[in-house]
């Protein structure tokens, strides 16, 4: 009796609709003050122009380009370690007021200022005394 292996049959390849880039999850750190959030990334290798923050749907999202030293890659004969592309996302609160969001690069490291929303602001209330 001869027995038959079913031929496997190659799937259609997905990678066509998917970009090959790697991205590196930046490590951040988060903290609060009274009035604000701060989200501050290391983003090292990026140049201003080749990064971005935005919202969209309560999602913060970072985006930024590393780029390669400006001398002339084509003369290397090897080369052990490339900078990678960084991504991250967040999702946000009604806690922090979007249309005030704003950011700031120095020495590779993002600063993004997340104010919060006015009503949640902790506030003393006035007590009216009668006598």
């Amino acid at each position: 009796m001869e027995k038959t292996v079913p031929v496997k049959q190659e799937e259609k390849e997905l990678q066509s609709t998917r970009e090959e880039t790697r991205y590196l999850c930046p490590a951040v750190d988060i903290y609060e003050t009274e009035n604000e959030l701060f989200v501050v990334c290391d983003v090292p290798g990026v140049a201003p122009e080749g990064i971005s923050v935005g919202v969209d749907n309560n999602i913060l999202t970072i985006q930024a380009r590393a780029m390669d030293r400006a001398e002339d890659v084509s003369k290397e004969a090897y080369r052990e370690y490339r900078l990678s592309d960084y991504y991250r996302q967040f999702e946000l609160s009604e806690l922090v007021d979007q249309d005030k969001i704003s950011a700031q690069l120095r020495h590779g490291v993002l600063k993004i200022i997340l104010p919060k929303a006015e009503k949640v602001k902790p506030r003393t209330i006035d007590i009216k005394v009668e006598i």
